[in-house]
């Protein structure tokens, strides 16, 4: 059975697996590399954008500190972004050379937050509180660089708005591309992640109805092969079982009802096999539509099942009534199979002497009707599961069944199958 589906929108993303701890390693010590080489090269070319940096060692100290916490960002996303945070400012504050590696440190710290941590509203809390203050940071540098930075600055200036201001408006720009681009991307982590949860959890129910309706499939067509055996040996099988009985008592004193008997075993076998070749090739062929009845008997096959249970010594009336029309060719199968297994119930359990078969055309309907003399509920034991297989065969047309004892005496059997208004095929 499936599960039920989860409320999405209280979706946990779940914890990162191994694989995905090995490359948070591997990242991390790509970017130290690169913190490594560009704090190198900064220092080299003497290019400091902050001011005169502390000394080699010191710097590389700092970009180790701020690299290292990658390690586990996805473990602990949140309080990786607190830490990354705090060290970049103090970095800033101690003006190492390179501010490039730590802006990236600081970029993927922000989107594994809004990618991977599992209590949203505290990752909301927590990167919006980041950069708020990072801008205070930033307009802290701004108002320093406005009050000590060398006018020199802008001597080469030749733009139409003042040199401070779009210095200003440059890096407020700047920054709030930087810090929305690694929320949005952080948010979208999270959003892919969860419709890719939602994908296998539907792709997960979407397999277990397949495989219960296949097994639901399997299970309705076992019944059906079930039935279809039980209809074709049950009948035949018990009226070669009374001939070969009626035979073998009057072998020796009446060879001529003796090779009667025997000739209608002979007969009712040849049928039977019939009848199972014609199941066993629709099983092998396996066509589309449920039941495959281009071979299979039908209402013009009834008066030879009713010649069949006379030979057993059963008077056996056939009437029909109204006036004939084809019918769909499953509804004259099953009426034919409801008549055979009514008629072999008869012959078996009843113990009648006289039995009656009707089939009725009505305007929308074919009815079969099959009646006896005998002990009425004692066909109804013998023949409980021939029942089930015509009530069934009945319910597949949406048609209605009824059996059981009769006032009196005897038993009766009544299926009405529609056939439509025109009660073609």
């Amino acid at each position: 059975m499936g599960t039920t589906e989860p409320v999405w929108s209280e979706w946990r993303r779940p914890p990162p697996t191994p694989r995905q701890r090995r490359q948070d390693v591997w990242v991390a010590l790509a970017v130290l590399a690169g913190g490594v080489l560009m704090t190198v090269l900064v220092n080299s070319m003497g290019a400091f954008a902050l001011g005169k940096p502390p000394h080699l060692g010191e710097q590389m100290a700092w970009g180790v500190a701020l690299t290292v916490p990658l390690v586990v960002r996805r473990r602990y996303p949140l309080v990786v972004l607190l830490v990354v945070g705090a060290l970049f400012i103090a970095a800033q504050a101690r003006q190492i050379g390179d501010n490039f590696v730590p802006s990236i440190v600081l970029f993927l710290a922000i989107f594994t937050a809004g990618g991977w941590a599992p209590d949203r509203r505290r990752a909301v809390v927590v990167r919006v509180g980041l950069v708020v203050a990072m801008f205070a940071w930033l307009g802290f540098g701004l108002v320093r660089f406005l009050m000590v930075g060398p006018a020199g600055d802008y001597e080469h200036a030749a733009g139409p708005l003042d040199p401070v201001l779009a210095s200003v408006l440059y890096g407020i720009g700047f920054n709030l591309l930087y810090f929305l681009s690694s929320y949005f991307f952080g948010e979208l982590a999270w959003l892919s992640a969860r419709r890719l949860a939602e994908l296998e959890f539907r792709t997960d129910q979407l397999r277990l109805s397949q495989e219960q309706n296949t097994r639901g499939a399997i299970v309705a067509e076992r019944m059906r092969i079930a039935r279809d055996l039980h209809d074709v040996v049950a009948h035949h099988v018990s009226v070669m079982g009374i001939q070969a009985g009626a035979a073998r008592r009057v072998l020796d004193t009446d060879h001529d009802l003796a090779r009667t008997s025997l000739e209608t075993v002979e007969k009712t076998a040849r049928t039977a096999i019939g009848e199972l070749r014609g199941l066993l090739g629709v099983l092998r062929a396996d066509p589309e539509p449920a039941e495959d009845v281009t071979a299979a008997p039908g209402l013009e096959q009834l008066p030879d099942l009713v010649a069949t249970a006379r030979s057993t010594g059963l008077d056996v009336g056939h009437g029909t009534y109204g006036e004939p029309r084809p019918v769909p060719p499953g509804v004259a199968l099953s009426a034919y199979r409801v008549v055979q297994e009514a008629l072999t119930n008869v012959v078996k359990h009843a113990g009648a002497s006289k039995a009656d078969v009707r089939v009725r055309y009505l305007d929308t309907a074919l009815e079969v009707e099959v009646t006896d003399d005998g002990k009425g509920r004692a066909a109804a034991a013998g023949g409980g599961f021939g029942l089930v297989g015509m009530r069934e065969r009945v319910s597949v047309h949406g048609g209605e069944f009824e059996a059981g004892p009769r006032r009196g005496a005897g038993y009766l059997v009544r299926a009405s199958l529609p056939t439509g208004g025109n009660g073609g095929a």
